[in-house]
């Protein structure tokens, strides 16, 4: 059979310009490393274009910030970025997008179950003249009902309030264009929701739909609490609706307040029914509290967020960035911009 030439294919340069930069967060993923690893240059070797694989460590502990070093030093492919602490997917996943220098870049997670055999399938999107081709999850495997169909609540939820529409069942798998990532790079929010920041910026974007594979090894970083506070960061990071029904919870029950005042007038007047005083007077206290307190922390965490931004500390500390049998030792100070890229020099070994 005669092979497929794809036009973004060409004759890899070495030491030229990446085609492609794979951008991979990495979180205690030592188990899957290895597999993930062997599957891209399956995938990535024949296509005889220049590609680089951004690993980034986001303070693992267990031994996979360490293998990923190795596997920069023995495979000049591989540039492994280690976080001086855990600092969280978001702020990894920024790191690593400062440090591609593809092309094109594509964004993928550690664990396989984003298979990497469509990457040659987002190029072709890309090169016929889409500056980002989004994931759309089609079937997700090997997740229970419950986060498919909350995940599927949010999405639709999030669109509905936020003036930027984010595609739906859409993850941080996807390809993005060099001027598509180098206005995101621009963006100098602590508070990051990836998934708006990347439709936010805009550009040409097609949805290209596949089925989500089960977690190829290890055991997932997220829990219930952790994908809920997600979901709140992206609704208070994209949408001010919340403080917005905070105001009409209040003026609800301002209304409801002065219908009660009336009601309980009426009865005097005109039936000459005494009101309990104790029980009516607590329940309404109550439930005036709680509406309160759930206004304050509301409005609590729109201030918390204001409060991080105007620290305005670095997103990320880099310990050190290792690629092609070298070893960058970055300087983790603070930035004017605080996603430019730290500055850096060749240190020995």
């Amino acid at each position: 059979m005669r092979a497929v030439v794809h036009k973004w294919q060409k004759d890899a340069v070495p030491g030229g310009v990446p085609t492609l930069s794979v951008v991979i967060p990495v979180y205690n993923e030592r188990e899957v490393l290895p597999l993930l690893y062997q599957r891209l240059r399956e995938v990535l070797d024949p296509l005889k274009i220049v590609y680089e694989l951004v690993l980034v460590d986001d303070g693992s502990r267990d031994g996979s910030g360490d293998y990923m070093v190795q596997l920069a030093m023995h495979s000049s492919c591989v540039k492994a970025v280690r976080l001086s602490r855990n600092f969280g997917k978001e702020a990894a996943l920024s790191a690593g997008l400062v440090q591609a220098s593809g092309e094109a870049v594509i964004v993928l997670d550690a664990d396989l179950q984003d298979p990497p055999e469509l990457i040659p399938k987002m190029l072709d999107v890309w090169q016929a003249g889409a500056d980002v081709v989004c994931m759309k999850r089609r079937i997700r495997e090997g997740e229970t009902w419950a986060k498919k169909y909350s995940a599927h609540a949010f999405y639709r939820l999030l669109n509905r309030i936020s003036r930027v529409r984010i595609p739906e069942d859409t993850g941080d798998f996807r390809l993005m264009s060099r001027r598509a990532l180098d206005a995101l790079n621009q963006l100098p929010e602590r508070n990051r929701y990836m998934k708006g920041l990347f439709a936010w910026v805009g550009y040409p974007t097609e949805v290209v739909e596949y089925d989500r594979a089960p977690r190829a090894a290890g055991t997932t970083k997220w829990d219930y609490f952790g994908l809920m506070g997600l979901a709140f960061e992206g609704i208070t990071s994209f949408s001010v609706a919340p403080l917005r029904w905070m105001t009409g919870v209040g003026l609800a029950t301002a209304l409801l307040g002065l219908f009660f005042g009336l009601w309980v007038v009426a009865k005097t007047l005109f039936l000459g029914i005494d009101v309990h005083g104790y029980p009516s007077l607590m329940a309404m206290m109550t439930f005036l509290g709680g509406v309160q307190l759930l206004s304050i922390g509301v409005v609590g965490e729109y201030v918390g967020k204001t409060y991080f931004e105007s620290k305005q500390r670095p997103l990320y500390l880099i310990r050190d960035v290792v690629k092609g049998q070298q070893a960058l030792q970055t300087a983790a100070k603070p930035q004017a911009r605080a996603f430019q890229e730290v500055d850096t020099h060749v240190a020995t070994r």
